[in-house]
């Protein structure tokens, strides 16, 4: 498995074992009490449902999961700082600057981005995304008050900032939104069940899990006959109209990744695929004349799986070195 990536990930992304009780990222056991990688404590989750604001400072590189608001104040020059923000895939994600204290003559800026970039590589990829990339970024330095609040497309969402001025800052408040139709989707667990509809749009839907895994596809509807094709060079189902596919690799924009299989009809049973890659994406293609969807669920590959990876799996490349 490509360590780079690997590494990437454990920064950005050690959270998402965290919110679920998993183990296979680091546990931070001697962070301060408003550590956001640590599970939330008993009276934290009272307190929550009991209607109180979480509250909490922010790290100049962070990950959030949760509603709150929050406060980064520089007590060194900060350059390169980002945080990411992951809802449920049924939700989307609202960040109001409540505070802003920076200084935009002398080079600073704070800068939403709709989705998650790393390493040049963006989620959702720029094929799948309504807006063109530069349409993406909202910043404070250009829009001031006029865009206080900003709502993403999708589950994830970013910001970049730089703050030179010790004492500097900002304060947001996060908040969730129901999305009825969710499309793309970053997997906060290496396991679960989800169901994509694409209700007669024209769009492209993808559900990106960063773990290898073994994914089934228990229903699909299209609209078509039956048929389940792995991609050859010759082959595929571009030309159907609607169709699902399965990509693979170690980054985290989909249309950067090999395509592994392709789902051109109807079905109703199980289709399993053993993914062993660093990034597993399900993305289905909708011309908008049916009413798509696709059920499926997934749970992480692990070393046993793939030690016998023969049967039913995908190629060799994408399988870590044993």
């Amino acid at each position: 498995m490509p360590f780079a990536f690997q590494f990437q990930c454990h920064l950005v992304l050690i959270f998402l074992a965290a919110s679920k009780g998993e183990t296979r990222y680091l546990e931070v056991r001697d962070a301060g009490e408003d550590d956001p990688f640590l599970l939330l404590s008993e009276d934290l989750k009272r307190e929550l449902s009991a209607g109180q604001i979480y509250r909490r400072s922010l790290r100049c590189i962070d990950m959030l999961s949760i509603e709150g608001q929050f406060t980064f104040t520089a007590d060194q020059p900060e350059l390169h700082c980002a945080t990411f923000f992951i809802g449920e895939p049924e939700e989307l994600i609202t960040i109001h600057y409540d505070f802003v204290n920076i200084d935009c003559q002398g080079g600073d800026f704070l800068k939403v981005f709709d989705g998650w970039i790393l390493k040049g590589e963006k989620f959702p990829s720029s094929l799948d995304h309504p807006l063109t990339t530069s349409q993406r970024y909202v910043d404070f330095c250009e829009s001031g008050n006029i865009q206080r609040s900003i709502r993403s497309s999708q589950n994830v969402a970013m910001i970049f900032f730089r703050i030179q001025q010790v004492g500097n800052g900002f304060t947001v408040t996060v908040k969730k939104n129901s999305n009825l139709f969710p499309c793309n989707v970053i997997s906060q667990t290496p396991s679960g069940r989800f169901t994509m509809v694409i209700p007669h749009q024209h769009r492209n839907c993808s559900f990106s899990i960063i773990y290898p895994v073994v994914i089934k596809i228990s229903d699909l509807i299209l609209g078509h006959l039956n048929g389940l094709f792995l991609k050859k060079p010759s082959a595929g189902c571009a030309g159907m109209g609607d169709f699902v596919e399965l990509l693979g690799g170690a980054g985290l924009d989909p249309s950067k990744m090999f395509p592994l299989a392709d789902l051109c009809h109807s079905f109703h049973g199980s289709a399993q695929m053993k993914i062993g890659c660093d990034n597993t994406v399900l993305r289905m293609v909708s011309s908008g004349k049916h009413v798509n969807r696709v059920t499926f669920e997934y749970h992480q590959l692990d070393l046993q799986e793939t030690e016998t990876r023969k049967e039913n799996s995908i190629e060799e490349f994408c399988f870590p070195s044993i």
